[in-house]
C-alpha cells in the first residue's frame, strides 16, 4: 500500500519519459526503466534497514515520515515545470526513468523502511521485495490507475498520509535510543501510531485552512437578492464520473424550472490535480501540458455528449490546482450564483474527514454549492 500510495509520481515519470518513445520502444523503456528502478530501490532500502538500527535515525526518519505525510495531504499547484525533455531514444528514456525514480525514492524507502521493522529481522528484506515485486504491475501499467484512483477517491490521500503518521509514531516507539525510557509495549506503540496518524491529519487540515481561507459573507448577500429562480451563471464540474453525468442531468432538468430558462449562462470546470515538483523535475512542461488537456479532455466527453443531446450552449475551463478550492476561486472569478457538482454521497463529517472534493468546494465557495448524489 505504502509503495503504491508513495510511487504514483513515480508511475507518473515513467509514462511521461517514455512518452516520446516508438510505439515498439515504448514497452520496452517502460520495463527496462521500471527493473533498473525497482534494483535500485531494493539496494537502498537494505541499507536503510540497517542503518535504522543506530539510536536516533528512527526518530529522524519518523520526523521525515510526518513531513512526508503532511506534505501528501497539503498539495500546491505547480506554476513552473523544469527544462529537462522526455526523451525520444530508448536509453535514454530508461536512463530518465532509473535517475528519476532514483532521487524520488526517498520517502518511499523510508516509509517501506519503517514498516518493515516491524517485523522480525530475518523477514524484514523479504518483505520489503515482496511488496515491491506486488507493485511492480501497477506501477509498470497502472500510472492512470494510481492517478484516476486518487482523483475519484481523495480520501485514499488522507488515509495514505495517516498511514504515514502511524508508522511514523510505531518508529519512533522502537528507536533505540528511547527503548529505555519508554514501556516496550503493544498499547505504547499502538498509541503512538494513532498519534502520529492524527497529527499529520491535523497539521495536514490546519495547513490547508490557512491557506485557503476566504471570506464569504458578502457574496453570498449579494448574491442572495437574485433568489434560485433567477440564476444567470452557473459553474458544473465535471470530472468524467457518473456522479459528474448525474450532476449535468439534473441541471438539465434545473434549467426547465426558471423564469428564464434561455438567459442561462453555463460553465464547466475541470481541475486536474497537480503533479508533485518531483515530476516536473524530470519531465518538461510541455509534455506535463499535454497531460493534463489528455486527462481533462477525457473528463469533458459524458458532460458534452448530455448537453449538446439537450441543444444547451456552454463554455469550458480547464485548469489545474487542489479541485474543490480551485472551483470555488472559478465560480467567484465567473461571478457565478451556483456550482453544481456530483458527489459519492459521504456526510459532511466523513467528507471533511476524508477529503472529499465536493467538501473542499463547500467549505472554501462564496456562492451555493448543490452537489448531486
Amino acid at each position: 500500500m505504502i509503495d503504491i500510495l508513495l510511487g504514483g509520481d513515480n508511475a507518473v515519470v515513467i509514462a511521461l519519459a517514455c512518452r516520446q518513445l516508438p510505439a515498439h520502444q515504448r514497452t520496452k523503456g517502460i520495463l527496462w526503466g521500471t527493473a533498473g528502478a525497482i534494483v535500485l530501490r531494493v539496494i537502498l532500502i537494505a541499507f536503510a534497514l540497517t542503518l535504522l538500527q543506530i539510536p536516533f535515525l528512527k526518530l529522524v526518519g519518523a520526523a521525515l515520515l510526518l513531513w512526508i505525510g503532511v506534505k501528501l495531504l497539503t498539495p500546491h499547484d505547480e506554476e513552473e515545470h523544469s527544462n529537462i525533455k522526455s526523451s525520444d531514444k530508448l536509453w535514454a528514456a530508461v536512463k530518465t526513468v532509473i535517475v528519476a525514480d532514483l532521487v524520488m525514492s526517498i520517502d518511499n524507502v523510508i516509509a517501506i523502511a519503517g514498516a518493515a521493522t516491524g517485523a522480525g529481522a530475518q523477514h524484514q528484506l523479504p518483505l520489503v521485495i515482496f511488496g515491491l515485486l506486488v507493485s511492480i504491475p501497477i506501477i509498470v501499467g497502472g500510472s492512470q490507475i494510481v492517478l484516476k484512483l486518487m482523483d475519484r477517491f481523495p480520501f485514499i490521500i488522507t488515509l495514505g498520509g495517516m498511514l504515514l503518521g502511524w508508522i511514523a509514531g510505531t518508529m519512533a516507539h522502537s528507536d533505540p535510543a528511547i527503548k529505555d525510557w519508554l514501556p516496550q509495549t503493544t498499547t505504547w506503540s499502538y498509541g503512538l501510531g494513532i498519534a502520529g496518524a492524527l497529527l499529520v491529519l491535523l497539521i495536514g487540515k490546519l495547513l490547508m485552512a490557512l491557506r485557503s481561507a476566504t471570506p464569504t459573507q458578502p457574496a453570498l448577500a449579494a448574491n442572495a437578492e437574485h433568489g434560485p429562480a433567477r440564476l444567470r451563471r452557473v459553474l458544473l464540474a465535471v470530472d468524467g464520473s457518473e456522479p459528474a453525468a448525474r450532476a449535468v442531468q439534473h441541471l438539465i432538468a434545473l434549467r426547465q424550472a426558471l423564469l428564464a430558462p434561455n438567459d442561462l449562462e453555463l460553465h464547466l470546470i475541470n481541475v486536474q490535480r497537480p503533479v508533485s515538483g518531483d515530476v516536473t523535475t524530470f519531465v518538461s512542461g510541455e509534455t506535463i501540458d499535454d497531460y493534463y488537456r489528455e486527462r481533462s479532455e477525457k473528463a469533458f466527453v459524458p458532460a458534452r455528449a448530455l448537453l449538446q443531446a439537450a441543444g444547451l450552449a456552454y463554455q469550458e475551463h480547464r485548469h489545474v490546482g487542489v479541485p474543490g478550492e480551485t472551483i470555488a476561486k472559478w465560480a467567484q472569478d465567473l461571478d457565478c450564483d451556483l456550482i453544481v457538482m456530483g458527489t459519492r454521497g459521504l456526510g459532511s463529517h466523513t467528507g471533511a474527514l476524508l477529503g472529499s472534493v465536493a467538501q473542499g468546494a463547500l467549505e472554501h465557495s462564496n456562492v451555493p454549492v448543490l452537489t448531486v448524489k
